[in-house]
């Protein structure tokens, strides 16, 4: 088993910046992918960003020059370094780590979901 636990977000002017982190904790477990996706209501869930198992980072056109994702494979956590924000995005941010644990198959790992509110 997997936990992710996710904190930084809550309420910013447009404009601001906000950092959003993500901490896997868990045994021997070896990431291959992490990703940062947001939904708000009545909307599916979209990708924001990711770093793909290459090491290439992959954005939403929405966020390109604003958003930048990282991740430490020493502390194993990722973060969405958020600027420039807009109220468009407003949602609840998830972080999805793609990991093998335990020599279990290669499965999803989501956190519990972060409010992000940007007011105009």
């Amino acid at each position: 088993q997997l936990q992710l636990v996710e904190s930084g977000g809550g309420l910013v002017q447009a404009g601001g910046s906000l950092r959003l982190s993500c901490a896997a904790f868990g045994r021997a477990f070896h990431i291959y992918y992490v990703g940062w996706y947001r939904q708000t209501p009545g909307k599916e869930r979209e990708l924001v960003a990711e770093i793909r198992p290459g090491g290439g980072t992959n954005y939403v056109d929405s966020v390109k020059g604003r958003f930048t994702i990282s991740r430490d494979n020493a502390k194993n956590t990722v973060a969405l370094q958020m600027n420039t924000l807009k109220p468009e995005d407003t949602a609840v941010y998830y972080c999805d780590i793609r990991a093998i644990v335990a020599g279990r198959p290669l499965l999803d790992y989501w956190g519990q979901g972060i409010e992000v509110t940007v007011s105009s």
